[in-house]
């Protein structure tokens, strides 16, 4: 599980907890606080240091650069930019770029070899993402045909998180503000069209998704799987999304994402064939990881 920005390095104290045992879970990448404009308030309870950045928020390269070497001091292993302005927010526009280039480069470089995710809705700041050296596009609502041939070409991997986008739709869920469902009508065939203009072009495309997996939280991974399919995916193409291709954008193709002798043992049981039917993966009866068993369900299923 790769994490996209959270408060209070949760994720940095959940990768330990899991790595010493104390708790069943995923493998945890962490990326420490979000790198935008204006930092979320609590890093600078973390982080005191940080306090000259509080009042005009990050107007410069060095601005950015120390707000990356915060996160990589609590040792992070991805950094988490903003390219343009968020979607989940009545008050922005996701189109609008957030980071100029400059700045988004002054990221990668003070990152040195961690890798670099950049939030990118609109097309021109991920574009200079792109251009900046990030590793992957996070969303792409309105990614152009020649931001996805840079892409292409420099090797960066595209995460719609399309089911998000489907989730700004929806009543309930992470999202439920009907400004954000006007907004979602516009963005989501946006999306779709992306994702099929990404698949035609052979970008590398990830599952992925912005949501807390709460118990209001709809979606999920695996509706992202079922509608990759729906958008022409095949569904041994769309499976691929969630295992091989988000193990290689990780650089964990040589521990995990396949089924393989000598990788680790990180796996799921489902009742059906997601190779016949994607939606059979949204019945999870078995989760393994690095192992250990996480969640047993199979004795609810009828004996075969």
């Amino acid at each position: 599980m790769r994490s996209s920005g959270v408060s209070g390095f949760a994720d940095v104290g959940l990768r330990e907890l899991v790595r010493q045992g104390a708790v069943p879970g995923p493998d945890v990448l962490a990326s420490g606080y979000h790198v935008r404009p204006r930092l979320a308030d609590e890093a600078f309870l973390d982080t005191p240091s940080l306090a000259g950045l509080m009042a005009g928020g990050l107007r410069s390269p060095e601005d950015v650069r120390q707000a990356v070497r915060a996160n990589l001091a609590r040792k992070v292993d991805w950094i988490k930019v903003l390219a343009t302005e968020r979607a989940g927010l009545a008050d922005t526009d996701p189109r609008k770029q957030a980071l100029t280039e400059e700045q988004l480069k002054a990221a990668v470089e003070e990152a040195g070899g961690v890798p670099v995710q950049a939030h990118a809705h609109g097309d021109e700041g991920a574009r200079a993402a792109v251009r900046a050296g990030v590793r992957s596009i996070e969303h792409g609502t309105y990614l152009s045909a020649e931001t996805i041939a840079l892409m292409k070409e420099k090797g960066v991997f595209f995460v719609p998180t399309l089911t998000t986008v489907v989730d700004l739709v929806e009543a309930g869920g992470d999202y439920d503000v009907p400004a954000l469902r006007n907004r979602g009508r516009h963005m989501l065939p946006r999306l779709r069209a992306a994702v099929r203009a990404a698949q035609q072009a052979g970008l590398k495309i990830a599952t992925g998704a912005d949501t807390g997996y709460g118990p209001n939280s709809l979606t999920r991974i695996s509706h992202e799987v079922a509608a990759f399919v729906e958008l022409g995916m095949t569904p041994a193409q769309a499976l691929r999304t969630a295992t091989l291709v988000p193990a290689e954008l990780l650089r964990l193709e040589g521990r995990t994402g396949a089924l393989e002798p000598g990788l680790e043992a990180d796996l799921i049981a489902v009742e059906g064939n997601p190779l016949d039917d994607p939606v059979a993966l949204q019945d999870v009866l078995l989760v393994v990881s690095n192992g250990r068993v996480a969640l047993d369900r199979l004795d609810f299923t009828p004996r075969r």
